[in-house]
């Protein structure tokens, strides 16, 4: 038993690291995965659950006022609590794959990053950047880290993500009490620095705007670099512009790229081929630019602009651009 009696006996539970009362894209199909349970960890947890629609069964463990520990120091005063916990879920986000694996050692388990779909014993994992996917199956508890964007999450209503703002989980956790060791190294935290929409991974960004062949040229997709810095938004493309190498393939959406889920996705000169499409998620807004009102990505935008994507991009450029020296 751990102090206070406070350890945990579940089949599964994610584990999600809060940042000022925010959590990790991919957060709720953590929950989803993990059955509904979730431990929160971090500064501001109770606000962070307050978002969490698939969220049925709550904990928390808030970090002690001043101190911030490292990954190391959280899953050695977490373990504990944990041991009994079959199956650990977490966000594979920059935080859920830095936790996770320190989790695996303290409690002496395996660890199955990249998962895309949890099972009762192991998880099925994406490997080769998403081109092929494997069954793991372990014969002992195990820790996994999910992909964002793969699983997704069943709004109440049925259709489409959760919205945080839209259904609050209105649940009362149970707050946990860790012993915070201070003997475990770990990186010493000097300043935590917002990496803005440029410096944000695709796969963390809340809002896109996507780079289509429509585009026709590279000085399309500089414009459209600037109308993304302007609306602080990172920018994607389909597998036509980065095999161009209008853009890095790192930058290429779809099932053979970067898995998203932004809460804003606007496709200049984008078709909506499936394979593009297939790695959007499911994105609170869509717009699409294009001269064909009738395009796979057209048909499913909430707002579809029937227009010539460069000139649309070109003059919103303008606009932004003008607006911000006023």
């Amino acid at each position: 038993m751990t102090a206070h009696g406070q350890d945990l006996r579940l089949p599964s539970l994610a584990v999600v690291r809060v940042r000022d009362g925010a959590v990790p894209p991919g957060t709720d199909e953590a929950v989803a995965e993990a059955g509904g349970a979730v431990l929160l960890v971090g500064d501001g947890t109770r606000a962070a659950l307050s978002g969490l629609a698939p969220a049925g069964r709550a904990w928390t463990a808030e970090f002690p006022r001043g101190l911030r520990p490292g990954p190391g120091t959280t899953a050695a005063a977490l373990a504990p609590h944990l041991a009994r916990v079959h199956a650990l879920v977490l966000p594979a986000s920059a935080d859920g794959r830095e936790l996770a694996p320190r989790l695996a050692h303290a409690l002496h388990r395996p660890l199955l990053a990249g998962a895309v779909e949890v099972l009762p014993d192991g998880a099925v994992v994406s490997r080769r950047e998403g081109r092929a996917q494997t069954r793991v199956t372990v014969q002992q508890a195990f820790v996994a880290t999910l992909v964002a964007a793969v699983r997704g999450v069943e709004s109440p209503s049925g259709h489409g993500s959760a919205s945080a703002a839209e259904c609050p989980t209105g649940l009362v956790p149970t707050e946990l009490t860790p012993d915070w060791p201070t003997d475990i190294p770990d990186p010493r935290v000097l300043e935590v620095l917002d990496p803005g929409p440029t410096g944000t991974a695709l796969a963390d960004a809340s809002r896109i705007l996507g780079a289509g062949a429509g585009l026709g040229s590279p000085d399309a997709v500089g414009l459209l670099h600037r109308v993304a810095a302007a609306l602080g938004a990172s920018v994607g493309a389909t597998r036509v512009v980065t095999d161009a190498g209008w853009l890095e393939h790192e930058r290429q959406i779809g099932t053979t790229g970067v898995a998203v889920d932004p809460d804003v996705y606007i496709a200049f000169g984008v078709s909506g081929a499936g394979q593009h499409t297939g790695g959007l998620g499911t994105p609170r807004l869509v717009i699409s630019v294009n001269t064909d009102p009738h395009c796979p990505m057209s048909a499913m935008a909430d707002l579809a602009i029937v227009a010539d994507a460069p000139a649309v991009l070109g003059e919103l450029c303008a606009r932004l651009e003008s607006a911000a020296h006023e």
